[in-house]
């Protein structure tokens, strides 16, 4: 599985919906449920799945999928 279809998987499960589909442009807006709470959410997720430590700026930084993959 590469890492954007990990990432995809991770989404679909925290915000519920499996029929999100990922492109490296994707922002909070396109996304139902991503608000600051879901983000906070996600980011937990993807730190347990892929054994990474965000620091609080980190955080609030990526502004679309593509960000977050590098």
């Amino acid at each position: 599985m590469t890492l954007h279809e990990r990432l995809e998987e991770e989404f679909r499960k925290a915000f519920h919906n499996e029929d999100i589909v990922l492109k490296d442009g994707t922002t909070a807006a396109d996304i139902e449920g991503w608000d600051s709470v879901g983000h906070v959410n996600l980011m937990f997720a993807i730190e347990q799945v892929f054994g990474v430590q965000f620091t609080g700026n980190e955080l609030a930084e990526f502004k679309n999928v593509g960000e977050l993959k590098k």
